[in-house]
C-alpha cells in the first residue's frame, strides 16, 4: 500500500480521539499528481469522478493504517463525507462518492456501513475532481 499523499496545508492527516480516528480530506492523487481534475460533468464524468472517488478511498485506508498499523484494527466506518467539484446545478454527488462508499462496504462488509454527505461544490484544492474525509472507530 503506498504512504497517504502529505498534507498540503496547516493540518495534520488526521487526529485520534479515545477510539475515534478523524481522516482530514483526502484528494484524489496517485503518486504526487491527480487522477482526475476539474468539474464533472463538463471536464470528468460521473464514472470517472467515481473512480477519483476510490482513489481518496485508497488514500484513506494509507492514512488509517498509518494511525492505527493495521487496517485490521478498524471497527466500523462512522461517517463520510464526499465533495465533488462539480458545476452549478450538478446534483448526482451521491453516484461519484458511490466510489469511496463502495469500496469501504466490499472491504468491509457491515463494518464498511457509514453515514454520509455527498455534496457537490464550487472548486476543490489543486481542481481536484473528489475530496473525501472520513471518521472510523478502531479498537
Amino acid at each position: 500500500m503506498r504512504p497517504p499523499p502529505a498534507p498540503a496545508g496547516s493540518y495534520v492527516p488526521f487526529r485520534i480521539n479515545g477510539n475515534t480516528l478523524y481522516v482530514s480530506g483526502v484528494l484524489n492523487m496517485r503518486d504526487g499528481a491527480l487522477t482526475a481534475a476539474g468539474q464533472v460533468p463538463k471536464d470528468q464524468s460521473i464514472e470517472s469522478a467515481n473512480a477519483a472517488a476510490q482513489v481518496c478511498a485508497l488514500n484513506t485506508l494509507a492514512a488509517i493504517k498509518l494511525a492505527l498499523g493495521s487496517l485490521s484494527r478498524v471497527k466500523a466506518f462512522l461517517l463520510v463525507s464526499g465533495f465533488v467539484n462539480g458545476v452549478a446545478g450538478f446534483d448526482s454527488s451521491p453516484q461519484v462518492i458511490n466510489g469511496a462508499s463502495d469500496l469501504f462496504l466490499k472491504l468491509y462488509g457491515d463494518a464498511g456501513k457509514h453515514a454520509r454527505a455527498a455534496v457537490a461544490v464550487a472548486g476543490l484544492p489543486r481542481n481536484a475532481t473528489v475530496e473525501i474525509q472520513v471518521t472510523v472507530c478502531f479498537e
